[in-house]
Parts: C-alpha cells; structure tokens; sequence
C-alpha cells in the first residue's frame, strides 16, 4: 500500500491493489482538559481484539459507511457511542493500516485515520443504547491517564499497541502537520 496525502473530502485515505478490500475507519483522540483520553473497551469477539486476547482498549469511532465523508462519519460515531457534538473540523493527526485477513469480516485489513479531539471532562453517553453498544462489543468506556497506559502490566491490549508514544506527543502540544504513521 503506498499512503496518498489525506484530504477530509475524499472517501478513501489510501491507494490500495484493486483486490484488497480494506475497511475504512475514522477515530477520535479525545483529550480532556486534564489531559486524560477516553478509549473504549472492546470485547472479543472484535475485529480488534486478536486471538487470544479478550479485550482491546481503543478510541471511539468506527467505519465509515459508502457515500459518507469522513468527518461526517467521526461526528456520527462520536454522537453515537460518547454523547460529543463536535462542531469544527479537528486536526487528523494519526493514520494506522492493518492489512491482515480476518481482522474485519469481509476485509483484508483496516484503515484507521485519528483526529485530535480537546473538550473538557464529560461522562460518556451516546445515543446507542446499552445494548446496541454490546451488539458492537463495546463493553465499557474509561477515561485513561498517560502515565496509567504507558505504565499498564495487565491482559488488556490497546489499539495501537504503542498508544502511549505518539499519546504523549499529542499531550504535549506535538500537533503533526501531516498525520503520524502508526503500526498495529
């Protein structure tokens, strides 16, 4: 796969060979004005969650749906899974490919595109319910300290895996012009 420069006003970050059929995501780097980051546990089974594992933390958002631009996709996926109404356009600031078959049914990888998003602390309540969230294997939502991930020595994953590294530089005013590329 050869990255393309991402504009928010194309459907796809990426040019890919015509027979990988990859899914396409956007998520929120939500930072509270304590510093703090809301990921959502995801459960197994998730295309997230490798085998193996039982839970992968990550950030909120999801796929975006055929004919939707991607900022539209992330405010929809905020609104559902957070409760966040985000009005201006955040920065993209992290891109993450995954090319791994059986990681999202019907797809040969995934294509993560992060945007910073800063407010203050809020508790998490979207317009899905309890049991819609479940149905996503969603199974929690928590507000994280970078010291508590960086430093974490439990079973849980997190999405990416060196979430902390490119976390800190975003924590200390680090905005990339030019989104950061990650690994799984």
């Amino acid at each position: 796969m050869r990255p393309v420069r991402w504009r928010p006003d194309h459907l796809y970050v990426n040019e890919t060979p015509a027979t990988a059929r990859l899914r396409h995501a956007v998520r929120a780097v939500i930072l509270a004005d304590d510093d703090r980051v809301l990921l959502c546990r995801f459960s197994f089974p998730h295309p997230a969650v490798p085998t193996g594992a039982t839970v992968v933390w990550a950030a909120p958002g999801g796929g975006i749906e055929p004919g939707e631009l991607p900022l539209a996709a992330l405010r929809r996926e905020l609104h559902e899974e957070t409760g966040l109404v985000i009005d201006a356009d955040p920065p993209h600031v992290w891109h993450q490919e995954a090319a791994a078959p059986c990681r999202a049914d019907g797809y040969d990888g995934v294509v993560n595109d992060y945007f910073l998003v800063r407010t203050t602390c809020f508790d998490p309540r979207g317009a899905l319910s309890d049991d819609e969230l479940a149905a996503e294997h969603i199974s929690g939502m928590r507000w994280w300290r970078h010291g508590d991930i960086a430093e974490y020595g439990g079973t849980d994953l997190f999405s990416p895996r060196d979430i902390a590294t490119p976390l800190a530089a975003l924590i200390a005013g680090d905005i990339p012009g030019t989104p950061l590329m990650l690994g799984l």
